[in-house]
């Protein structure tokens, strides 16, 4: 999947920058001691050794004596509901830009002490004092992306600019869709020429009947099972993070990616610590370990995805300085939008606009809710006559 030469560099580059940052964490490790911390973390979303890349967990274990218990989730709504529910206490979270400040707003994120982070001055200025931390207390950023459309180029027809395509029924069966909300409803609205953020009920209808118009089209709504249903050919279209498809097309090169002239989202996924979290320190030696340059470097080299940390942008031997699928051109990124946190009110429209679609709208619901009554009904009669009949039963007897 990676570049298997661009890892084995990085790994020989290790031995040189080892010896400062070992001293470094064992001074912090004379009052952490040993122990583990939870990590948790979008799939196929940190150097695991894989495709011989630096394992950054083992790393840091070997560095450090701390264990990392490492678990994935799909979705930053999958993360924020594994965190609402209190079902594990996390150390390390990376959520994206609009779910830092819904997390924020909600008092579940606790505030990182930067003088632990010593490295965070490697973080470029741009994405400091961003809108969903404006005075940098619970964020520490992590990696950058954007929403690219991928597509087959020997199953699709010239080369696509819009999101319409996605709509094109030449291509049914054929067409995957982001399976989470606030993805899925942004590839419509850039469509229709609205905002991502709007409160609108009367927008996000009109992005729910897009998506509605779309769904006999779709062969599959999906997160991380895009990688397989493109790199087979199993499906010709999907739009999904342009970091990822560096991934894809390193499995097929008749893979492509536009970014479609309506816009896109651009999106900050950034290192958090959870209020409940259990080691809080050794998760701030993690999150300034991530930020070691040789680290660093390891694994946007994996991750492909756009780094904002400096010292490997600036670095000779970084092998996607300049690519365009990751660091586009300014008329580009212009064009593009961040997700903002909705007002609660608009969320609970939003998940209630996303459930329809998703069981198959409002009166399949209807439906649904008709045959449970119908089962409990028959259930109740069902037992009511087994009693009936062991009474006379036993009065018979």
């Amino acid at each position: 999947m990676k570049k298997t030469f661009a890892c084995t560099l990085v790994v020989a580059l290790l031995a040189i920058a080892v010896v400062p940052l070992v001293i470094y964490v064992e001074a912090q490790n004379e009052t952490v001691g040993s122990g583990y911390i939870n990590v948790y973390n979008w799939g196929e979303y940190l150097a695991d050794g894989t495709d011989g890349s630096l394992n950054i967990n083992e790393e840091f274990t070997r560095r450090t004596g701390i264990r990392v218990n490492y678990t994935n989730y799909a979705s930053n709504e999958d993360l924020y509901a594994k965190l609402k529910g209190g079902g594990a206490a996390y150390d390390v979270i990376i959520p994206s830009d609009y779910m830092i400040a819904r997390l924020i707003d909600e008092g579940m994120l606790q505030k990182i002490d930067f003088s632990k982070i010593p490295n965070y001055a490697y973080i470029a200025d741009e994405y400091k004092n961003l809108y969903f931390d404006p005075n940098n207390e619970y964020s520490v950023p992590y990696n950058v992306g954007m929403v690219g459309l991928i597509y087959n180029t020997k199953m699709v027809e010239g080369t696509p600019d819009s999101w319409e395509i996605l709509w094109d029924e030449r291509y049914a069966n054929k067409i995957l869709m982001f399976n989470n909300p606030r993805d899925a409803f942004a590839i419509a609205q850039f469509l229709l020429g609205m905002s991502v953020n709007t409160t609108s009920h009367e927008d996000w209808d009109r992005a729910a009947q897009k998506l509605e118009e779309q769904k006999p089209l779709v062969q599959s709504y999906v997160m991380d099972e895009v990688y397989n249903k493109m790199e087979s050919g199993e499906a010709a279209l999907a739009p999904y993070y342009a970091g990822d498809f560096l991934s894809m097309y390193e499995n097929n090169p008749d893979l492509a990616i536009v970014f479609p002239k309506e816009g896109t989202n651009i999106f900050v996924d950034s290192l958090c610590i959870p209020v409940g979290a259990q080691n809080k320190e050794a998760a701030e030696m993690y999150i300034n370990f991530l930020l070691e340059p040789d680290i660093a470097l390891a694994n946007a080299e994996f991750l492909r995805y756009a780094t904002p940390n400096t010292t490997v942008i600036e670095n000779p031997e970084y092998s996607l300085a300049g690519n365009e699928v990751i660091y586009p051109p300014e008329e580009i990124k212009a064009n593009t939008e961040y997700f903002h946190n909705l007002p609660k009110e608009t969320l609970e429209y939003m998940t209630q606009k996303w459930n329809e679609l998703k069981i198959g709208g409002t009166n399949n619901i209807s439906i649904y809710i008709g045959l449970g009554v119908a089962v409990v009904i028959g259930i109740a009669a069902f037992v009511i006559r087994a009693v009936r009949k062991k009474r006379q039963s036993a009065y018979m007897d």
